[in-house]
């Protein structure tokens, strides 16, 4: 067991050293948390939304877009991606409201290829990409703007939160979605943001065009993009202030699916980039690190997790076999009990830890949803909502190796 137990300690220390890194950054950043730099001029702004199949949520994202304060926006293109259902009659109807509408009708080749072909027609100097089910708030552009005062900025992203949350599933994804928010603010503050997520990001056009655009081949596109700014020492910011909602997935199926192409999306990245591990600044020796312990981990965990309870299961199963041969008892009311042990108590520990930081996130992010949230669903998002992803990595890993590339 003596492995077993270096390795477990090894899983709980890289756990911890993160947790408290994350808390260290916070409480000497906590009073800029929410930071919304002046916006001292109005550059030109192209919105790119692209649309698969989305009639039933991209007018809401249009009307949204046109309802921002912000006063450099150039023009919206949406880009009608083959879409099979109404998405283009209901953007049609939108161009006879909206002047700055611009809509592309092409056949189907994928966000990131969608994207590229209107990086050739855009005409503001710099570019807003948003999903096609995604709705940002009417000061969102406003806020994220005033980031690009730093030459050095690349890219601005907006905290991302859900816009369905009727159902548990729905609401546990609004914590976690909370928590991811927060974490990724925290690292701005050590040049660490790996991820300008699609539902509201905004881009400096110069740098995008110099990362030679969207990656069509990878399905994280989004990600993508990211470190390949990130490798040429462009900076990535997150303004916390600035909100969009997004329609997350509302079965257990739909967000098993979305979560599997992110994380075979975060190999590909991991495969593209590997090169660059302990190079380039912060990037190679923070980000790529902290990546691969994020996917490693969650394997780890399920594998540590199956190897003690299937050695319990094999010593148990000898004593019943011993017992049957004896002709006593199978169960005695002494053998009810659980084992005292040190991986036992630290598992407890570290499951009490993490759930009073979820609870501790939800208050820094000064939302209402701890009041509204019960007691329960915080319990159960820090228990099987997030024990779900070491299988789903484990299932990623497999789909990877078996040049998994689809998008739904």
């Amino acid at each position: 067991m003596m492995t077993l137990e270096i390795v477990y300690f090894f899983y709980m220390f890289v756990s911890l050293f993160f947790l408290a890194l994350f808390l260290s950054i916070y409480f000497h950043n906590r009073k800029t948390l929410f930071f919304i730099p002046t916006l001292t001029k109005n550059h030109s702004l192209s919105v790119l939304v692209p649309a698969y199949n989305e009639q039933n949520t991209i007018e809401g994202t249009i009307e949204h877009i046109f309802a921002s304060d912000y006063k450099g926006l150039l023009e919206v293109i949406a880009i009608n991606d083959g879409s099979t259902d109404n998405t283009l009659q209901v953007l049609s109807k939108l161009q006879k409201k909206y002047k700055k509408l611009v809509v592309i009708n092409k056949a189907n080749s994928g966000k990131a290829s969608s994207l590229n072909y209107a990086l050739k027609l855009v005409k503001g100097d710099f570019v807003a990409i948003i999903d096609a089910d995604s709705y940002p708030d009417k000061k969102a552009f406003s806020q994220l703007m005033g980031f690009f005062s730093d030459q050095k900025v690349g890219a601005v992203t907006a905290a991302c939160t859900p816009m369905n949350r009727k159902s548990l599933l729905e609401r546990l994804q609004t914590i976690e979605f909370k928590v991811i928010a927060f974490t990724r603010k925290l690292l701005e503050y050590i040049d660490s943001i790996y991820v300008a997520p699609g539902s509201l990001s905004v881009y400096r056009l110069k740098a995008l065009k110099e990362a030679g655009g969207f990656d069509s081949k990878n399905l994280t596109e989004d990600i993508e993009s990211t470190w390949h700014l990130l490798s040429m020492g462009w900076k990535v910011k997150m303004c916390l202030a600035a909100t969009v909602r997004t329609v997350v997935p509302n079965t257990f199926k739909a967000w098993w699916i979305q979560r599997v192409r992110w994380t075979v999306g975060g190999f590909q990245v991991l495969k593209k980039y590997r090169k660059d591990l302990f190079k380039k600044g912060m990037f190679g020796y923070f980000v790529i690190p902290f990546f691969i312990f994020g996917l490693t981990i969650g394997i780890l965990g399920v594998g540590i997790f199956f190897w003690i309870y299937m050695i319990r299961l094999f010593q148990r199963m000898e004593i019943v076999f011993y017992k049957m041969d004896a002709g006593v008892p199978l169960v005695a009311l002494q053998d009810l009990n659980i084992t005292p042990s040190v991986l036992n108590y630290f598992g407890i520990v570290l499951f009490i830890i993490f759930f009073l930081f979820t609870i501790f996130v939800l208050m820094a992010m000064k939302d209402d949803v701890l009041k509204k949230q019960k007691t329960y669903e915080i319990l159960l998002y820090s228990t099987m909502y997030l024990i779900a992803y070491p299988f789903m990595i484990i299932w990623s890993v497999y789909k990877w190796s078996r040049g998994y590339n689809r998008w739904r």
